[in-house]
């Protein structure tokens, strides 16, 4: 009986059974539903998932576009280089890791956790860069410990070789990586971390077209992340070279020629706006940028109280001292004061009840010794008779106080003083005795170099002014040109209009200056053989009186602007060298600049002058004289252009003889001019100068 009680109350009853019995197939069938989703609904998501795990994308960086002078020799090029990055797409955390990367690729522990903070935020699949062009054993490492620190990669690359010695370093600018700022910008929208842009000068201009387009490779890594086999590559798309303007002849003589002395040196070519030199000093050594500067480097440069980073040719803003004669010279001719203004010179002069000094006692002189001569007190007068508007009004139309639109990042506009400029920024009225100092090129007139050169260059062009450049638009599409110019805003090209007499008059003022002369104030850069022309300018500065101890914080900033020939220069250069003392010192460093090129030119005239083995014949004559008929009517095109311009003709020709009938838009006229055949390099320029136009 209880073995009878026992077994029944083992058996289960039948509903219990039943209900096990439908939960097991309940949970069978959930099992099943699942494996058949994972399986064949979502076999092909899931597919995608795991052939991204097994293949890496990692990029191949573009090399970026070198840059040549103007005859196609080699200024900024590219070297082979290995960069290291950190993959985080492995899934394991990294943090432990980051003490034996940094010791093995000998970085500072806070900055690799600081640059992977940066990264916090971007994409898991973006590599991180955290060592550019490292060291074979840096390489080394990275294979030794490559089961241990997988999240490492390597990546070759080009990198910017730079001249050394910090040539050409303003104009040539630097490449560094993409900072916040910078992607924050809306010009940076396409830019990602770790990007390599332009940073200054060209580089930065150009970023666009010298950057090219970054290309990819799928690598097949195991479950360790290491690679065992490649898929498909995308390939880089290099970027464009740029031939500049530069003229790496005419760079070494103005780097030579300012030496160590802090300043500015620019040599353009007036016709065209082409910048043949520029050079900015203390300059700097781009070759540091090109892998990523150290913090004490970096802090160096910008502490340094001469400013090497400071592109002093388009960003110093001083005051342009006597220079600023040549623009008063300009109002007071077209006013039509200045021709009959006699005035006497004491060693200074009274104006407003205060005694404006001198530098020397000049005498009684007029508008032709006051420009050679550089005689304040008649500018004093001047300016008293012009008036602070009028002056301001010549100087903005020949660029004072305006930006000129060069293709280089970061140009400052100067400030050229009024009634207005003084209500707008002080709320106080102009009181007229502050004309005096302006009308001597001090007070509140600031110029930047390139500002200053523009404009006595435009005057000696009969008021032709141009937009200084260092790439030609030829080069660039008309989208980018049109978007460069929106960037850099400037004056840009004009033409002032003068009257004969007034040029006339100026150009042989500063032609007077560097011949000898009692108080001519450039005499000593006086060069033979070379119609060369100019202006000198000293200018005091803050707190500075009239102390000249060379070099000194209070000693005058010494100015120089030169041109050669005297009118329609080919050339001219504006020297600034702070705390320089007198212009004529800057006068003699133009004039070194100046021999470099007249130079050059000469020797490629000798050399084209010995290419013919024999007499031309009747058709090579007669391109000679067509040739010559288009450089007359490029000359012609310019208006205001008539006698003075048919003087330099047989310079600008040469020997021969042939004789051309031109006909001008008004006085048709017959004239005869010895020639010879042009050159094919001269014959295009003259031909497309004459399109231009």
């Amino acid at each position: 009986m209880t073995t009878e009680r026992v077994n029944r109350e083992e058996k289960l009853p039948a509903l219990k059974l039943t209900l096990v019995q439908y939960g097991i197939l309940l949970i069978m069938l959930v099992l099943v539903t699942g494996l058949w989703r994972l399986q064949v609904l979502g076999a092909d998501s899931w597919k995608v998932l795991a052939e991204q795990n097994r293949i890496r994308k990692v990029p191949i960086l573009a090399p970026r576009g070198k840059l040549f002078d103007r005859e196609g020799r080699l200024l900024v090029d590219n070297y082979p280089s290995v960069s290291c990055f950190l993959v985080r797409e492995q899934g394991r955390p990294i943090d432990a890791d980051l003490p034996l990367i940094a010791r093995g690729l000998d970085l500072d522990l806070d900055q690799l956790r600081a640059t992977l903070h940066r990264y916090r935020g971007s994409a898991a699949y973006q590599p991180i860069p955290i060592k550019q062009d490292i060291t074979p054993d840096e390489q080394a490492f990275i294979a030794a410990h490559r089961n241990e620190l997988p999240e490492l990669e390597t990546i070759d690359e080009e990198r910017r070789l730079y001249p050394s010695d910090g040539f050409a370093s303003h104009v040539i600018g630097y490449v560094g990586e993409v900072s916040e700022d910078m992607l924050n910008d809306p010009r940076y929208a396409y830019y990602e971390p770790g990007d390599v842009v332009g940073r200054a000068g060209i580089e930065q201009s150009y970023d666009e077209i010298l950057r090219g387009q970054d290309g990819s490779m799928d690598v097949i890594v195991d479950s360790h992340g290491r690679e065992v086999g490649r898929e498909g590559i995308q390939p880089a798309v290099p970027g464009h070279d740029l031939k500049l303007t530069l003229d790496i002849d005419i760079q070494r003589a103005a780097e030579q020629a300012l030496g160590a002395a802090n300043g500015a040196i620019i040599a353009m070519d007036p016709r065209t706006g082409e910048i043949l030199a520029l050079v900015s000093h203390p300059n700097f050594d781009p070759n540091a940028f090109a892998v990523r500067i150290g913090r004490a480097e970096w802090s160096s440069l910008i502490t340094d109280p001469s400013h090497p980073l400071m592109n002093k040719a388009i960003q110093d803003q001083l005051a342009p001292g006597s220079t600023f004669k040549v623009i008063m010279s300009v109002a007071g001719l077209q006013q039509g004061i200045a021709q009959n203004l006699k005035v006497n010179c004491a060693g200074g002069g009274t104006f407003y009840g205060h005694f404006f000094h001198c530098d020397h006692h000049h005498g009684l002189l007029s508008i032709h010794e006051a420009i050679p001569e550089s005689c304040d007190t008649y500018f004093y007068q001047l300016a008293s008779m012009l008036g602070i508007d009028t002056i301001a009004g010549y100087a903005h139309e020949l660029g004072i106080g305006v930006k000129t639109g060069i293709d280089l990042p970061d140009e400052m506009a100067g400030v050229m003083p009024s009634t207005e400029w003084k209500m707008k920024n002080y709320h106080e009225k102009w009181y007229a005795g502050e004309v005096i100092s302006v009308g001597i090129g001090q007070g509140a007139v600031a110029v930047t170099p390139i500002q200053l050169l523009r404009a006595l260059s435009g005057v000696a062009s009969d008021g032709h002014m141009v937009r200084p450049h260092l790439v030609d638009a030829d080069q660039v599409p008309a989208d980018f040109e049109r978007a460069l110019l929106e960037t850099y805003p400037g004056s840009g090209a004009t033409q002032v209009p003068l009257n004969p007499d007034t040029w006339m008059t100026i150009t042989d003022g500063m032609a007077g200056t560097t011949q000898p002369g009692l108080y001519h104030t450039a005499e000593g850069a006086h060069l033979d053989g070379i119609d060369f022309a100019g202006k000198t300018g000293t200018a005091q500065v803050v707190g500075g009186g009239d102390t000249h101890n060379r070099g000194g914080a209070k000693t005058p900033n010494a100015w120089f602007v030169g041109m050669a020939p005297r009118r329609n220069p080919e050339i001219a250069v504006v020297v600034l060298q702070e705390h320089g003392d007198w212009g004529s010192g800057s006068a003699k460093l133009a004039a070194q600049v100046i021999t470099a090129y007249v130079n050059k030119q000469r020797r490629l005239e000798k050399n084209l002058a010995t290419v013919p083995a024999k007499p031309p014949t009747v058709g090579q004559q007669a391109s000679a004289a067509q040739a010559a008929t288009v450089e007359m009517s490029a000359i012609w095109s310019r208006p205001g252009k008539r006698e003075q311009n048919l003087r330099t003709v047989p310079e600008r020709l040469g020997v021969g003889g042939f004789e051309i009938a031109l006909n001008p838009p008004q006085n048709p006229i017959q004239i005869s001019v010895p020639v010879r055949p042009l050159s094919g390099t001269a014959r295009n320029r003259a031909t497309a100068r004459a399109e231009s136009r």
